[in-house]
């Protein structure tokens, strides 16, 4: 049973779907929008959340915490010099979800995550 299990498993292991999800991370912070399915949206949008919030204080401390989660230099930087500041008077609710369509492969919901 997974009483109190909140995070969705995405049929992953979990060093992969921890990887995939810092990967998507990262994208959504270096380009600003990406289009995946609901339920990985829905599960990487706290991981986005949490992100900019700690890029919100440019110190050395939050630089290193962003370089331990997010695998590309890019996404740290664009953190912390573009997306800190836009979002410094901003308390949550940095990304926004859209829906798109059915993915035409399977049907998955098809959806837009993308910053505000």
């Amino acid at each position: 049973m997974r009483h109190k299990n909140k995070g969705k498993i995405l049929d992953r292991s979990k060093a992969d779907r921890e990887m995939m999800l810092r990967n998507m991370a990262s994208s959504v912070l270096m380009y600003e929008k990406i289009k995946t399915t609901t339920v990985k949206a829905k599960t990487v949008r706290s991981l986005v959340e949490k992100l900019i919030s700690i890029a919100k204080e440019d110190t050395l401390t939050a630089r290193r915490k962003l370089i331990k989660i997010l695998p590309q230099k890019m996404a740290v930087k664009k953190a912390l010099e573009v997306l800190g500041p836009r979002f410094k008077d901003k308390n949550g609710g940095y990304t926004r979800i859209t829906r798109l369509s059915n993915r035409k492969g399977d049907g998955a919901e098809v959806v837009l995550l993308e910053l505000l």
